[in-house]
């Protein structure tokens, strides 16, 4: 018998009766978001990356697409911070209860205010991570949004 793993993410979406649908991949080295979304056979703009970052009032959530950079500017005038940076990955699993590459913006230990970017509103659904390397889960942004009380603003740029 397969034993379907649950996460603090999919706990969670369960626990709020919140729709879903997993897709699981095997993990190796390359953790960026574009080797995941070719892995689990989807378009690179529906998938979505988890970054969190740190300032001098708190912490924040950044939801953007894997193909896409964070534009930090843009994203300390949105929180109302005056500089953000990237928390340091060793500090990632203390903080959220997550991993690189398995980071996720629902069930992290305290929810930190987030923003998904605006990009998102495009599509009724977006993929992002379920809080474990090697799954990932789809399920409609205005229940993302909902759900970790998110902002929804443009917060990413071009490269």
């Amino acid at each position: 018998m397969v034993k379907k793993i649950k996460t603090n993410a999919l706990r969670k979406l369960d626990q709020k009766k919140i729709a879903y649908q997993t897709y699981t991949y095997e993990v190796t080295d390359e953790l960026d978001g574009i080797t995941v979304a070719n892995k689990i056979g989807q378009p690179h703009e529906k998938v979505y990356k988890t970054l969190v970052l740190h300032g001098k009032l708190n912490h924040y959530v950044a939801v953007i697409p894997v193909e896409a950079t964070l534009d930090l500017k843009t994203m300390s005038k949105v929180v109302g911070e005056k500089k953000l940076e990237m928390l340091p990955v060793k500090d990632l699993e203390k903080l959220t209860g997550y991993i690189r590459g398995g980071c996720s913006p629902v069930g992290m230990k305290k929810q930190f205010p987030t923003v998904i970017d605006s990009s998102a509103e495009q599509f009724e659904e977006i993929i992002v991570s379920a809080g474990l390397r090697g799954i990932q889960m789809q399920l409609q942004v205005d229940a993302l949004v909902s759900l970790v009380n998110a902002k929804v603003s443009d917060i990413t740029h071009e490269d």
